[in-house]
């Protein structure tokens, strides 16, 4: 039986404070002895500045990270921005040990680039289950909106149908990405294993290359498809502003990367060479650990970006109750993840071997924070707007607006009644339109 823990968010926070006075009061000189114990060169220096950045850097991610767990009232989306809010830390430490330990940075370093994967993802995920909660007849809304055009550099393709071809379609192109990176990091460590992969070298003779513009291309798609998402329904993502939030988690993203991009052409053009590689072995170190370093300094200004765009202020309630234990057990809870995975290879597999697309108009079908993410906004409308809201709480509503949920009422605008009309004329059957 969980322990309900009545006070427990009155002394978590100054614990969690203690715990960082402390670990800082230890971890520093323990820095300062080894800066003393070894030669000093640029190496440990550029380790000990980035250091001080991590010590600086994770303190504020760990903090929005708990207040978002001491107020955890509406888990469909709280969920998925403390796991964006995760990517700064892990960047951080990630770079700050692959610094230290040259060795080892590729192993490390793909684990942080499969986050990034994993951030873009739940970003959908947060668009998305905002969505559903707030327009259960979503499907009707886009299709009610003039056809979209494609955004350049792909303006010349055919237009997505508005709808749930749309929806469908910007949803599967970000979790493509999800797929994608982790299927390239594992081929990234076998080719090193076996001497082919030489990172930071642009040459069309080793696995590198090709993995970067496979990569690239991969996660220039992801971002297309969230960008055209958010332009179709820009009006109805205004309440939370998603702008902010997705400059975040973009610029984090596409930084690291380019940056990865330019240090490599730097040392392509001999801008960095093994004439001077101070300590690192080879210049190939040499760029990987500038690039470490980089990253170390600009998660520091990404956490107080991501402190204030990802706030935990609009889910404050003035009665919250709940578990200490079962907010911090939600926060590992990965089946919405599993779920999603599992849609996107049984879609593409009925691509491939030409059957038809399964229609995500399910019937009995409740939404809750588990449901997966390709059929959370793509209900039959009706149906859906006499479900109960996955949220136990309320809808977001701003700054400090929490309030307790209501059945969600029919579409009433002109724009939505012609839509519905003419779904009445089509070829679905009467009895899954008229309630």
């Amino acid at each position: 039986m969980p322990c309900t823990c009545g006070n427990w968010r009155r002394w978590i926070r100054p614990l969690v404070a203690t715990i960082y006075v402390v670990g800082l009061l230890v971890v520093l000189p323990l820095c300062v002895w080894e800066l003393q114990k070894l030669e000093v060169g640029i190496q440990t220096k550029a380790w000990f500045i980035a250091g001080i950045f991590l010590l600086m850097t994770i303190p504020i991610s760990l903090w929005g990270i708990l207040q978002h767990l001491v107020h955890y009232t509406q888990p469909e989306l709280q969920k998925p921005i403390i796991r964006i809010l995760w990517m700064v830390p892990i960047y951080s430490l990630d770079s700050w040990i692959a610094l230290k330990y040259p060795k080892i940075a590729i192993y490390v370093d793909t684990c942080r680039e499969c986050y990034e994967a994993y951030v873009i993802y739940n970003f959908m995920v947060f668009l998305s289950n905002y969505l559903t909660n707030q327009y259960p007849n979503l499907v009707l809304i886009i299709e009610a909106k003039d056809q979209q055009k494609h955004l350049p550099p792909l303006c010349c393709c055919p237009p997505w149908a508005m709808g749930e071809a749309l929806l469908f379609r910007c949803k599967l192109g970000v979790l493509q990405y999800t797929v994608v990176r982790p299927f390239t990091t594992i081929i990234a460590l076998i080719c090193e294993l076996v001497g082919v992969y030489d990172e930071g070298n642009f040459s069309f003779k080793n696995a590198w290359t090709y993995l970067v513009i496979f990569n690239n291309m991969s996660q220039l798609f992801a971002m297309y498809c969230l960008v055209l998402f958010y332009k179709v329904l820009r009006e109805e993502l205004n309440p939370i502003k998603p702008v902010g939030k997705f400059l975040c988690v973009k610029m984090v993203v596409f930084v690291s990367f380019w940056q990865a991009v330019v240090i490599a052409l730097l040392v392509k053009v001999g801008v960095i060479s093994e004439h001077n590689t101070w300590e690192w072995n080879s210049v190939e170190e040499v760029a990987t650990g500038l690039q470490d370093f980089i990253i170390c300094v600009e998660m520091f200004f990404a956490a107080i970006a991501h402190h204030y765009s990802f706030s935990y202020k609009p889910y404050v309630q003035e009665a919250e109750e709940g578990s200490c234990f079962d907010s911090f057990l939600a926060m590992w809870d990965i089946s919405d993840i599993r779920a999603d995975v599992s849609e996107q290879v049984r879609n593409v597999g009925r691509t491939v071997f030409g059957q038809p697309r399964k229609m995500f108009f399910g019937e009995d079908h409740e939404q809750n924070e588990h449901t997966s993410l390709l059929s959370s906004s793509t209900q039959d409308p009706i149906s859906a707007s006499s479900s109960i809201p996955s949220s136990p709480v309320g809808h977001y509503q701003g700054f400090g607006h929490t309030v307790t949920p209501t059945m969600p009422t029919e579409p009433t605008s002109d724009r939505l009644y012609n839509s519905l009309e003419e779904r009445e004329n089509s070829d679905i059957p009467t009895e899954k339109i008229v309630d």
